[in-house]
């Protein structure tokens, strides 16, 4: 039985496909669903049409550490630290930092 959160993303994709909020939640629901590569995927391509969706960068780099990918956590997570200081998101950068430290310790 498909999973029903994962569908209505869907659905509501069709009609908005450039939506940043519903892929990163498509991502996230892939995620749910242990289909890592295809979450990576989707947030890749998210963040290549929207490069200052901010949350997607600690997500993205979460993935790639579980997936065994750590220079790619690494890179991500500082062009999530560079997109936080622009937005002046303190709370978002301190977050990336902190994952970046405890990926680089």
């Amino acid at each position: 039985m498909p999973d029903t959160r994962l569908v209505q993303i869907q659905e509501m994709l069709k009609a908005e496909p450039n939506d940043s909020f519903l892929n990163y939640l498509l991502s996230l629901e892939y995620g749910k669903l242990n289909d890592i590569y295809k979450a990576i995927d989707i947030i890749e391509t998210l963040l290549f049409k929207d490069e200052n969706y901010l949350g997607a960068y600690y997500q993205l780099g979460k993935y790639y550490e579980q997936t065994d990918q750590p220079e790619k956590a690494v890179d991500t997570y500082k062009k999530g630290v560079l997109v936080a200081q622009n937005q002046k998101n303190k709370k978002a950068q301190g977050e990336l930092n902190e994952a970046l430290w405890m990926l680089e310790d």
